[in-house]
């Protein structure tokens, strides 16, 4: 199910105090749209998140989600560390409460006086997909332009949200390792993977409207490491990856007897060193198996990425493909730095 709310663009103002980014760079990624949060995890309390530096408050009103600047306009304190009801959300320093559309509705020092429109929040737009809320600080008319995820509203696949990890790197480098597929026999040995298959076959990247997609076929499988008996001697695995830049990627996996397992690999830049990695997924196998064990996997598996996305230098993703040497199983890297250029960021994502 899909909703919107607030599909406008905002009102023309500042960036975000102690900014990471380069400004140039902020302003083009503020274009695009990112996931805050996990539906599930929005109840009547108001939520507190960050996105490209700005803090921002989320919160139910009625059957309405709100995403507003995380600051009251009366005196400045975090509207993140107030009271919700499910309708409105109250300041903690003078009890101000705001509704829908950031609309200021009570002003309890003052219950009979009319309510000045500079007491609004500034909001932003928000869509509920895949289980997620997606926003977007500077939203380009009413255009909507959250990625594709194969198979999601497909009534035969099951839905999963996994929850989110945080991640000490900039959300670059992360959707690089996602879609790297050299990397597997070294990270992944715990997990899924073969330290005695490194070899990557030939492959190829085609140029798509909103980045790139690439077919990788190998006979590296996908089950976890000691699930030998589901396995098929002979079978060649397909990872389908389709790339939406800037910062989100999907992994189609084909698995025998036509089994199906996407997983989206949607990286919210809290700011340019640190990511919040979101990962809804769906299957159409093993559909009565605990979704417990999915998570506890899927986390293993985004831990061993962790670890080497937070140890990268240069922190932030060089595009200029001097900068760094380059090996044919790099294809998809190329292709996703080519794609980043053709937005207009700086070659070095400078901050």
């Amino acid at each position: 199910m899909t909703t919107a709310t607030s599909i406008r663009p905002a009102e023309p103002h500042g960036l975000p105090r102690n900014m990471t980014f380069d400004v140039d760079d902020w302003t083009i990624l503020a274009r695009h749209w990112y996931p805050v949060a996990l539906v599930r995890e929005l109840g009547e309390q108001p939520l507190g998140v960050t996105l490209l530096d700005a803090p921002l408050v989320v919160y139910r009103a009625g059957d309405s989600i709100v995403v507003a600047d995380d600051l009251c306009p009366h005196r400045g304190v975090p509207l993140s560390m107030g009271k919700g009801d499910g309708q409105t959300i109250a300041c903690p320093y003078h009890g101000f409460r705001f509704g829908g559309h950031g609309k200021c509705v009570r002003v309890p020092a003052h219950p009979d006086s009319a309510i000045p429109s500079k007491l609004n929040l500034r909001t932003y737009p928000a869509v509920e997909r895949y289980g997620l809320i997606w926003t977007c600080l500077r939203p380009v008319e009413d255009k909507i332009d959250i990625p594709p995820m194969p198979h999601w509203d497909d009534p035969s696949f099951q839905q999963i949200n996994c929850p989110w990890i945080d991640i000490g790197g900039f959300a670059g480098r992360q959707v690089e390792g996602f879609i790297d597929v050299a990397h597997f026999a070294f990270v992944h040995t715990d997990t899924f993977a073969d330290p005695e298959n490194p070899v990557v076959p030939p492959y190829k990247t085609r140029v798509t409207p909103d980045g790139f997609e690439a077919e990788y076929r190998s006979n590296v499988g996908n089950y976890p490491i000691g699930r030998t008996d589901r396995g098929r001697p002979g079978f060649e695995w397909l990872r389908h990856f389709r790339v939406h830049v800037p910062f989100t990627a999907t992994l189609e996996i084909h698995f025998p007897d036509n089994g199906r397992l996407v997983i989206m690999n949607a990286a919210s830049p809290v700011s340019a060193r640190q990511t919040r990695m979101f990962a809804p997924m769906c299957r159409n196998f093993d559909k009565d198996l605990p979704l417990q064990d999915v998570y506890d996997f899927n986390l293993r598996v985004f831990e061993e990425d962790r670890a080497l996305v937070e140890a990268q230098k240069p922190e932030n993703l060089p595009l200029d493909p001097t900068l760094e040497a380059h090996v044919m199983a790099d294809r998809s890297s190329i292709a996703y730095r080519r794609a980043l250029r053709t937005l207009g960021l700086s070659q070095f994502f400078t901050a």
